[in-house]
């Protein structure tokens, strides 16, 4: 599961202590013991996984590091104190004071955080600090720091967008030629290669029938069988070669040609290429929030479990674990799942490695917007609930909603979440995921 967990967002936890005065001890601020065993980790996460497994593992990084940047940005901005912004969790490697926040990085690197006092009413703050709280802030400036994390997913998304674009440009369904011919079968060749249909040629015509996709070469070859001969125009360079091909089978009684497609990229200009990134972001989005009610809704969740049973079954059995095609994308991926994923795309080159990047930032950012505690979305949703109660009651006096009726809640949503990112895991490990 992608889901980032940000530590000023544990309003389940009990409150924190009142902030550090300027003149309280700090604490230790690196151990060389632990930044070497990172370096060595590093090292060997390159020699086993590869280089494209380390760039997939620092672009994560990064994007965790720049989503709480956003709430940082932001919260400094309206005056709210920071004191501390972390990449990693668990025990400190290295950290260093500038100001009033302790910036530095944890062992753990599965995610990243900023404290701001006074997230909630449950966070005791000392009182001289209490006018740079969250909670004390306007509705609005409270929105900026709630959303300011999806907010840079977003951004990061649409930046990727724009390059693959223009650098790399997108594949059109009506530009097409033949990427590769089926192999030879016990020594004989498929039937494209026996008729001499050439890798790179773009085929016209099949059967008396106009080709433009490759939908229509299917539709063409639809109503003939095993055996058929039909005439075959490609155009090979300058050149329209007219080819006679004995079809095959393709196992279930249809016609088999033989080839695959290759879709050349057309790189689009920087104007051209603006409001494309925008539709495709949006479509993008959009394919996300679907993806998510499904995932979440009782099938969902449940055809998610049984996912993991079936691999457990088979696992117990000493058999190969046969996902599902049609419930392998009813999954989400943990973080390990993500970056194995990213690690595939990667060696695929920059622009699958780009693409990859723009899904998972929109699903992250997406999901983070779940108006539900501990997500960036719960925030929203209690700035918003208690923006609404002071518009009704009509008066000055700001209104703080108890939080602490909502930790049922919360704690509900935790376990949920904590429970889908494990069986993630699982799965990632046991039946992973797969670009091929």
């Amino acid at each position: 599961m992608t889901e980032v967990h940000d530590a000023q967002h544990d309003t389940g936890l009990p409150p924190a202590p009142p902030s550090r005065a300027p003149d309280d001890p700090q604490p230790e601020g690196s151990s060389p013991i632990r930044l070497t065993m990172l370096a060595l980790g590093v090292v060997f996460l390159g020699l086993i996984a590869g280089l494209s497994s380390v760039v997939v593992v620092l672009a994560i990084v990064v994007m965790i590091a720049l989503h709480e940047l956003g709430h940082f940005v932001t919260a400094r901005s309206a005056g709210m104190k920071c004191t501390e912004f972390f990449i990693g969790f668990g025990p400190r490697i290295w950290s260093t004071h500038r100001g009033e926040t302790e910036y530095g990085i944890k062992a753990i690197p599965a995610g990243a955080y900023v404290k701001v006092i006074g997230m909630t009413n449950l966070e005791e703050v000392d009182p001289v600090d209490e006018p740079r709280t969250y909670r004390q802030k306007s509705y609005w400036r409270r929105m900026s720091v709630a959303v300011a994390g999806s907010a840079m997913h977003f951004m990061i998304a649409l930046v990727c967008l724009f390059v693959l674009l223009v650098g790399f440009g997108v594949a059109r369904p009506d530009n097409w030629a033949v990427g590769r011919l089926a192999p030879a079968v016990e020594g004989e060749a498929s039937p494209a290669d026996a008729a001499g249909i050439q890798v790179g040629d773009e085929i016209v015509a099949v059967a008396g029938a106009g080709i433009s996709t490759f939908d229509d070469l299917r539709d063409a070859l639809a109503p003939h069988g095993p055996g058929d001969e039909v005439v075959v125009i490609v155009q090979r360079g300058a050149d329209e070669v007219e080819l006679t091909v004995l079809l095959g089978d393709n196992g279930d009684g249809g016609a088999f040609l033989g080839i695959g497609a290759d879709y050349p990229a057309e790189p689009m200009g920087v104007v051209e290429a603006v409001p494309r990134t925008f539709s495709e972001f949006g479509s993008f989005s959009w394919q996300s929030i679907g993806a998510l009610a499904d995932f979440f809704s009782p099938s969902g969740l449940s055809g998610f479990l049984s996912q993991a049973a079936d691999v457990h079954s088979s696992d117990d059995a000493g058999t190969d674990a046969a996902a599902d095609p049609a419930e392998e994308g009813n999954r989400v991926l943990s973080i390990y799942g993500a970056a194995r994923l990213g690690s595939q795309a990667a060696e695929n080159g920059a622009a699958m490695l780009l693409g990859f990047l723009v899904l998972i930032n929109i699903f992250i950012g997406i999901f983070n917007l779940v108006p539900l505690l501990p997500l960036d979305g719960g925030h929203v949703a209690v700035a918003t609930y208690e923006r609404v109660r002071e518009l009704l009651a009509r008066s000055n006096e700001r209104y703080h909603a108890d939080v602490a009726k909502l930790m049922p809640l919360t704690y509900a949503v935790v376990f949920l979440l904590v429970s889908v990112g494990l069986v993630a895991l699982y799965l990632d490990i046991f039946n992973p995921v797969n670009l091929e």
